[in-house]
């Protein structure tokens, strides 16, 4: 085994995060926590300290003019971070039970999901789908006409979410310019479910060398989006 110099950068902050974690696991352990919280919270924590000390000092001034608002947003950063875990680990153990042999593939977490009713249709909206939107917000703010957004949404150009018995909400993020993105309707045509649709724009896809496809759709990168769809054998 290759001994790494401890004044490589990279060992400094793998011991750094090593060492958040470690006392973190301590410290909830002396407050009679589960070892598995104890180490869950401590590789957690270990992860976003090692995060915030590769950040360049413009965005660590951003983030101190915000402190207030931090333990808000780190609640909902775990929150999202466990729907996230849930849904990866009850895909996989489906895809494993359907296909035995087959592995895997990380960052595509709708391969081989079946179109059984999945969790998904009932998790709170706001637990993983980001920041969304009404009619009215997308007629006041971006002045996108509600005849518009009801043309949009029949020809599979905008994701709509169902909330309730016959209310939508519209992701936020989806729009650019009073539009929504190129390629949404590649998209909404491979996954017809629209909440399957957005969780899969949103999570980061090793198609796309771990950058998420509503990112890349906002960039234009349309091309590299419907390719990285192509390669998932299904939905």
């Amino acid at each position: 085994m290759i001994e790494r110099p401890s004044s490589d950068p990279k060992y400094q902050l793998d011991e750094f995060e090593t060492f958040i974690a470690l006392e973190v696991e301590r410290a909830l352990a002396r407050r009679d926590q589960s070892r598995k919280t104890a180490v869950s919270a401590g590789k957690i924590a270990g992860g976003v300290a090692a995060a915030v000390a590769l950040l360049a000092p413009v965005h660590l001034r951003a983030i101190d003019s915000m402190q207030d608002d931090l333990p808000r947003l780190a609640s909902e950063f775990v929150r999202s971070l466990a729907v996230r875990a849930m849904l990866r680990s009850e895909m996989i153990v489906v895809s494993q039970a359907q296909h035995p042999a087959a592995a895997p593939v990380a960052g595509d977490p709708f391969q081989d999901l079946p179109d059984q009713k999945d969790r998904l249709e009932t998790m709170l909206i706001e637990d993983w789908a980001g920041q969304v939107v009404g009619q009215t917000y997308l007629e006041e703010q971006l002045h996108i006409p509600r005849s518009t957004l009801h043309l949009w949404r029949r020809h599979n150009e905008v994701v709509a979410l169902r909330v309730g018995s016959r209310k939508h909400v519209f992701p936020l993020a989806q729009f650019v310019d009073g539009r929504p993105v190129p390629g949404i309707r590649d998209v909404l045509s491979c996954i017809a479910n629209p909440r399957r649709a957005w969780f899969w724009l949103n999570s980061p896809s090793s198609c796309l060398d771990g950058r998420t496809p509503i990112a890349m759709l906002r960039q234009d990168f349309v091309a590299e989006v419907v390719s990285a769809l192509s390669r998932n054998a299904s939905f």
